[in-house]
């Protein structure tokens, strides 16, 4: 391999390579090209469109609103934008670089990513963002790297980061972490659990001051101040379940205990309505059940053969005072009265016209004898 594609560390590039290629506005070499220090505010027109490797650190880049950073060199394999004042990335500011392998922004006091920032760089297998001013991760900024092997977040402003962002860092193999100001409560959970299945040790607590110092991977739920649901087997009584409890708990964090009020208040409210409820429509369901009972009424009597026993009663008075009676027309025996009361009782629409006329001829004898 000649020496100009030769991988040096960078404190050689300007030293060995300079030796070796053709002095230029930037020292170039076939496919490489060393502009660091050079205080460009862009990348120089008169570099090969061709170049893989490009080093454009130490320098004050402007980098555009909209558009892309290096529009003239969509061969890149490996960028170097290092200590440049960049702050904010606009969208799909490397879109154009398609191949780009290796992307090194580090030092550039970065305080936010847009989540379109890496929008195009899915072959990006390297990705340096050490010693920026990053707060938080946004889920969108890892999802077009979708070949992503190497991510170095060491020393920005991180304090916790949400587990979905965690999840997608499982496809990275190698995740740096270190000297970000970690808050070690209850939030670090998941945190926690991601770096124990790493194994790495060096990422440290910056607060509480108590855990100051100390690994997060070393730490468990009752450092961090989390309530932990137990399993027990069947024979373990309540008595002796809480006791274990209480033992293996420590109190939760100021501020942070006592949320289940709400909740319980909520349920006791919500089932002294449906009580209520429910007896309002019991209630109205008896209401109208007696008052359909209320308006049935018994009905009349009727008279042996069709009149009122009130009329029977007052007519057989005027008959006994003399007022109507005759020597003719003796008082009926109880015998004659109760046959007229039986006689009385049977509906007329079921008494045949035949059958009716020979009874009124056997009531007028008994009348006449």
């Amino acid at each position: 391999m000649p020496l100009c594609h030769a991988r040096a560390p960078r404190g050689l590039w300007g030293r060995k390579r300079k030796a070796l290629c053709k002095l230029t506005p930037c020292d170039n070499c076939p496919g490489w090209a060393d502009c660091n220090g050079k205080s460009l505010l862009h990348a120089p027109s008169s570099l090969p469109s061709n170049i893989t490797d490009l080093d454009l650190s130490f320098n004050s880049l402007v980098v555009p609103r909209h558009g892309t950073l290096l529009m003239d060199f969509p061969s890149l394999r490996s960028l170097n934008l290092s200590s440049n004042a960049l702050l904010v990335l606009s969208p799909a500011v490397f879109s154009n670089l398609g191949a780009l392998r290796l992307l090194d922004l580090s030092s550039c006091s970065i305080a936010y990513l847009h989540t379109d920032a890496f929008k195009g760089l899915g072959n990006l297998h390297t990705l340096l963002l050490r010693n920026n001013s990053l707060q938080e991760l946004e889920v969108p900024f890892f999802l077009p790297l979708k070949a992503l092997l190497y991510l170095d977040l060491q020393h920005n402003a991180l304090v916790s980061v949400d587990t979905l962002s965690l999840q997608l860092m499982e496809a990275v193999p190698q995740v740096r972490l270190e000297g970000n100001p970690w808050v070690c409560d209850c939030s670090a959970r998941s945190l926690q659990q991601w770096l124990q299945r790493r194994q790495a040790v060096q990422v440290t607590c910056a607060s509480p001051p108590e855990l100051r110092g100390s690994a997060v991977a070393a730490l468990d739920s009752q450092d961090l101040g989390c309530w932990m649901k137990q399993r027990f087997p069947r024979g373990v009584s309540t008595a002796q379940q809480i006791t274990v409890t209480l033992s293996n708990t420590t109190t939760p964090p100021a501020g942070k205990g006592g949320r289940s009020w709400p909740y319980l208040v909520g349920f006791l409210v919500a089932a002294i309505g449906i009580s209520i409820l429910i007896a309002l429509a019991a209630k109205c369901k008896l209401f109208h059940k007696n008052f359909a009972s209320y308006r049935h009424r018994p009905l009349p009597e009727t008279s042996s053969i069709g009149g009122s026993p009130m009329e029977d009663s007052s007519s057989w008075d005027r008959d006994s005072s003399g007022q109507g009676a005759s020597k003719n027309h003796p008082m009926p025996d109880a015998g004659h009265l109760q046959a007229e009361d039986d006689d009385g009782f049977i509906e007329d629409n079921y008494i045949q016209p035949s059958e009716q006329l020979p009874e009124e001829e056997e009531r007028e004898l008994h009348l006449s004898i």
